[in-house]
């Protein structure tokens, strides 16, 4: 398999429907995220 074809499959690939199970996990990493961004926020208020 030469260059071409493999970047051509990468980005079918990239462009495919996203798995179900990847995006969720992928938003539940970036509520994590935030949450957490969140309460360090709050208590840098409190301290």
């Amino acid at each position: 398999m030469n260059r071409n074809t493999r970047r051509a499959r990468a980005i079918a690939i990239a462009q495919a429907k996203p798995d179900a199970k990847l995006t969720a996990l992928h938003y539940l990493m970036l509520a994590a995220g935030a949450t957490a961004a969140s309460i360090a926020v709050l208590l840098s208020h409190f301290i």
